[in-house]
């Protein structure tokens, strides 16, 4: 089947929306309009979606895809993660960036039409909502905009912090250079002392099961809070794995597992998801040395384009990053609903609270 196979279809609404239960991975990225859109983000990908309905739902939750159609081909995909009649965007505390997946020559007016159709199909529920949206894409105006001719208000409000740092044309020497004389002193101290630690990469292949078991054991040894999906890191990293993206950073000493790093490489950008690392080795700073090893492996040895830290504005990210752009959320409410209503009177209340506030 070419481009976007479908199976298990449900019901056509109409003639430009097709709605489906299950995602046919093996023609998601194959011949068809849409295949140019999925490869501009891994958070579009298939093996994205696979590891989300895998290990990211809550229990009860099901994947759902809509999908509208222009003279009978696919050119905007909406996934969706549907539970408890609440429906919104396929995503989780591991997305760090979300969008419908367009056609690669759509323009405004075609997204707008396609967010018409889709909003005139979403408002049989009186909540959708969307996050870990680029607040500056050029999507996002006609798709909000469609969404509101189709019988939905868009209601923003702020996510998350994303830090990253553009490197290309620079080396590990060049990127040092820019950051703080502390950080760049730690990194020399440490590294100078701690010649026994040893960085393995691990990519796929043979090394893969251990290298997962090995990062499983040092989060569990680590500070973190258990995971709220424990299934997703193991199907994520093979997943990855697969799409040759995954760069599982593993530092040991004397043998021994102490931190560990899952990055992600895609489109010239090197992401890192987690991290972790064995509070009982924090004399020899272990993140620091990890971070610094695994970003010198990255920019002169892959010769990425940007570093990006994820999620949230935690304090360590300003020491390896100097930009941060904001991640948006919005939630499309249906006014002629009373759940819609009452979401859209929130919204404004909570607006209002915070310019008293201010």
């Amino acid at each position: 089947m070419n481009g976007l196979g479908w199976r298990g279809i449900g019901i056509v609404v109409g003639s430009d929306i097709v709605e489906a239960e299950t995602f046919d991975e093996a023609a998601a990225l194959a011949d068809g309009p849409l295949a140019a859109g999925a490869g501009r983000s891994f958070f579009l990908a298939p093996w994205w979606w696979r590891t989300m309905e895998a290990g990211g739902l809550a229990a009860g939750a099901r994947v759902r895809f809509l999908a509208y159609r222009e003279a009978g081909t696919a050119v905007c995909l909406l996934a969706l993660g549907e539970a408890g009649g609440r429906i919104e965007g396929l995503t989780g505390p591991y997305t760090c960036l979300y969008q419908p997946l367009f056609a690669g020559t759509l323009d405004a007016a075609a997204i707008r039409r396609a967010a018409a159709a889709l909003g005139g199909w979403l408002r049989r529920y009186a909540v959708i909502r969307f996050d870990a949206l680029d607040a500056e894409a050029a999507w996002l105006d006609p798709f909000l905009a469609g969404m509101q001719h189709g019988g939905l208000r868009a209601l923003r409000f702020d996510h998350f912090g994303n830090w990253h740092e553009p490197v290309a044309g620079r080396d590990w020497e060049g990127y040092l250079r820019g950051r703080s004389g502390s950080l760049r002193e730690m990194i020399r101290r440490k590294t100078r002392r701690n010649a026994g630690v040893n960085l393995r990469i691990v990519t796929g292949g043979d090394a893969l099961e251990g290298a997962i078991t090995g990062y499983e054991d040092v989060y569990a040894r680590s500070w973190k809070v258990p995971e709220p999906f424990p299934l997703f890191n193991g199907r994520m990293m093979r997943e990855a794995a697969g799409a040759g993206a995954l760069r599982l950073g593993l530092l040991e000493s004397g043998g021994e597992l102490i931190a560990a790093q899952i990055w992600i490489v895609a489109n010239s950008s090197a992401l890192l998801v987690k991290l972790a690392h064995d509070e009982a080795f924090k004399p020899l700073s272990p993140g620091t040395v990890l971070t610094a090893r695994m970003i010198r492996h990255l920019i002169d040895e892959e010769q990425v384009r940007e570093l990006d830290f994820g999620r949230g504005d935690d304090p360590y990210k300003a020491l390896w990053t100097t930009a941060r752009r904001q991640r948006i959320g919005v939630v499309l409410a249906n006014p002629w609903q009373p759940a819609g209503a009452m979401a859209m009177m929130r919204h404004v209340a909570g607006r209002l609270r915070r310019r008293l506030g201010q």
